[in-house]
């Protein structure tokens, strides 16, 4: 019985990191987004202006993007296409990219993945933001996020970072809870 458990457990795990169907996107109409969007300050308008294309620059490009948002607070969400837990809480990112994006930064980092199979991802599940390609995982070190998929970071809006969450979250209740905890506002 202690071996069936095991088993159960080991299958629970990987079942969470393969390639199974991943759910349908959530994300506003991009018109829908536009909308919702107008009138953001300058520095949010800019990564909307950028929105769901892959970055280069590595963490040079995004330690000044964090600069030029001082003063905003950034949420910064670290995925790959390959990853279900990833997969499983993006539709959060997309809708919450939406609906807080006048107020609070997002940023995406696409962490040791192709450019393929990233902008595929990002066709299925468009995002309101950039992401910044990551293949060695140089700009998650910014944030101390080297091991977990996903991983999201919070900044308040001095630039500190206040908070890492590792791992899926759970559902966009939580999501929203820590925005509003750890980025200082919503």
């Amino acid at each position: 019985m202690k071996h069936r458990g095991c088993a159960l457990i080991v299958i629970a795990m990987l079942a969470g990191c393969g390639s199974a169907a991943a759910p349908r996107s959530a994300a506003p109409s991009r018109a829908a987004a536009v909308r919702a969007l107008a009138g953001s300050p300058p520095p949010l308008a800019a990564l909307h202006a950028q929105a769901n294309r892959l970055l280069g620059g590595g963490a040079a490009a995004f330690r000044a993007r964090l600069a030029e948002l001082r003063g905003h607070p950034v949420v910064v969400n670290k995925w790959a296409s390959w990853c279900g837990p990833c997969r499983f809480e993006f539709p959060f990112f997309q809708r919450l990219g939406v609906q807080l994006g006048k107020r609070v930064a997002f940023l995406g980092v696409d962490a040791e993945d192709n450019d393929g199979d990233a902008s595929g991802f990002l066709r299925r599940y468009p995002v309101t933001y950039p992401s910044y390609r990551d293949p060695d995982q140089k700009v998650a070190r910014v944030f101390g996020a080297t091991l977990a998929f996903p991983t999201t970071a919070f900044y308040d809006a001095r630039g500190r970072l206040t908070f890492v969450h590792q791992g899926a979250y759970a559902s966009e209740a939580k999501l929203r809870e820590d925005i509003a905890r750890y980025a200082g506002r919503q």
